[in-house]
């Protein structure tokens, strides 16, 4: 299993480019970044320093959109990171719920996805491609340069887009119910539109605090650090709600439940330990969708979570143990899974 690191462009850039280093010297293979052009810095130009202060990680985001740069411009930000560090980027990309909502747009729609999705690819990996009637390609991409893009999901319709279209599906939850789920129905659209389904990776994302035991202080503690993250994912939920109703054959009641005493939700505190928008989250489902314990505690989950064809784990690191999370998966975890 690889594993990687998410983080926030928060200022100083240092410091991202820091915790990137320590992760890859502690076998971290990714790198991944929010992309919130109004929230965070711009994660391209820290990419770049990224690149330059690592030699194995793969950077990207998690998750850019089609709608807050134009697609050309996305495709030649890519290249030219691999043209200038070897192919070491990937695209993840999504409807673009914070970087949409805050800028006072809707998040994308599925077909928007599904053409930037398109034509990012193959203009990051030399080919042409149609910007709506003029056909383009970048001259200076050498050949065997590679894009992979891989999409953010949650809904009946995205899961079978990613399965049909995308490289790789990212899954922002791991609850082991929930990926079995999910997964499958990613690798049954990818087998239904004649793709091997074992091409399609399988990254799943989620917040992990190592605690030094499982005494119920150490849990509590931890749990107050992540319960931002399904006041995070409830977003989405509630979008999905809002479309297909509550109880609906069409989305798991695991997912969508827990979010009926969610009362908005305020985008300055967005993925933030103690955001207050985030008391609704019960415990159950911070446990459910997080990474918190001893580390045995995470050996065991993500063993689990391999079991169902999860080829990446990565840690959302935003909370008050950036530095001894990132060195407990490097000397306890990482090895224990991949020994």
């Amino acid at each position: 299993m690889d594993f990687g690191l998410v983080l926030q462009t928060d200022p100083p850039a240092s410091k991202v480019i820091s915790l990137m280093k320590r992760a890859e010297r502690n076998g971290f293979r990714y790198g991944w970044t929010f992309d919130s052009a109004v929230l965070w810095q711009e994660p391209f130009v820290i990419y770049s320093q990224i690149l330059a202060n690592t030699s194995k990680l793969t950077v990207g985001p998690m998750v850019t959109n089609p709608g807050t740069r134009t697609w050309e411009v996305t495709a030649s930000t890519f290249a030219t990171l691999n043209d200038m560090f070897g192919n070491r980027t990937v695209c993840g990309i999504g409807r673009g719920d914070s970087a949409m909502r805050v800028a006072g747009r809707k998040p994308n729609t599925l077909a928007r996805i599904s053409e930037a999705m398109k034509v990012i690819r193959a203009l990051g990996s030399g080919g042409e491609a149609d910007l709506g009637g003029t056909v383009i390609r970048f001259p200076w991409v050498k050949p065997g340069a590679q894009l992979p893009v891989w999409m953010a999901a949650y809904g009946p319709k995205a899961l079978k887009m990613t399965g049909e279209e995308a490289d790789g599906f990212i899954l922002q939850l791991s609850d082991l119910y929930l990926t079995e789920y999910m997964v499958k129905a990613v690798k049954d659209a990818a087998a239904a539109a004649g793709r091997d389904p074992s091409e399609v990776k399988i990254c799943v994302a989620a917040p992990a605090y190592v605690t030094e035991d499982d005494s119920p202080e150490a849990l509590a503690h931890a749990r107050d650090q992540c319960r931002w993250f399904g006041g995070m994912v409830g977003n989405h939920v509630a979008d999905l709600v809002a479309k297909y109703g509550e109880h609906s054959a069409a989305v798991p009641d695991e997912l969508t439940d827990y979010i009926k005493a969610r009362q908005g939700y305020d985008y300055s505190h967005h993925g933030r330990s103690g955001n207050p928008d985030t008391e609704f989250v019960p415990d159950e489902i911070v446990d459910r969708f997080c990474v918190i314990g001893s580390a045995d505690k995470h050996i065991e989950k993500l063993n689990a979570l391999r079991e169902l064809g999860v080829d990446q784990f990565a840690v959302y690191d935003m909370h008050d143990a950036q530095e001894a999370t990132i060195d407990a998966y490097g000397t306890k975890v990482i090895p224990a899974v991949n020994g």
